[in-house]
């Protein structure tokens, strides 16, 4: 739970919660907007406002912890995941995690489009109507593309960028949404 989620639970303002917790409210707003890192602050800082939200300090500083997956190794593990659940089981099992929304406010934004995709994908190939919960997040798109590992380094190595155009031509369109260039999601080893 990060601490926007808990002014949120509990109807507090940023600046109510400056002078419940004496912080100064430039502090709090930069923790807010991402210029401040709340793991980096003080543990006074951090006591002082676990204290004043009545939560723990280790509630407030776990959303930081939690160490952010190579991308590669993130689409491995789904469609790893896919593999080992089926088609079926993996639908139900992601939209019962509710992965995509933790993700992206998380703002891991390349994981829970990726995720959001595979479901999408999947959904069509097993004719399941598409769960709106994420209608909000179909909306979204990164960027720039993000393209295999594979992909990258054969236009490298080759030096030829008509690499990367092939692999967004034969890209599965729920990916290519997002600009996520994914045409193999189920074979794996």
């Amino acid at each position: 739970m990060t601490i926007q989620d808990v002014l949120k639970t509990k109807n507090i303002s940023i600046y109510r919660l400056s002078k419940m917790c004496e912080v100064p409210y430039s502090t709090l707003s930069d923790i807010f907007n991402g210029k401040v890192l709340l793991v980096n602050c003080s543990a006074e800082t951090v006591y002082r406002l676990a204290r004043a939200l009545d939560v723990s300090m280790e509630e407030l500083l776990e959303p930081y912890m939690i160490k952010r997956p190579y991308f590669e190794n993130f689409k491995s593990t789904v469609c790893h995941r896919l593999k080992e659940l089926g088609d079926i089981d993996f639908v139900i099992d992601v939209l019962k995690s509710d992965d995509i929304r933790v993700f992206y406010e998380r703002q891991w934004y390349p994981e829970s489009l990726y995720l959001l995709a595979m479901l999408d994908y999947i959904s069509r190939e097993n004719s399941i109507p598409l769960c709106e919960e994420y209608d909000d997040l179909r909306q979204r798109t990164l960027k720039s593309k993000i393209y295999p590992a594979g992909i990258r380094a054969l236009a490298e190595a080759s030096k030829d960028k008509t690499v990367l155009k092939k692999a967004e031509e034969t890209a599965i369109p729920e990916f290519m949404r997002f600009n996520i260039v994914e045409s193999e999601v189920r074979d794996v080893i």
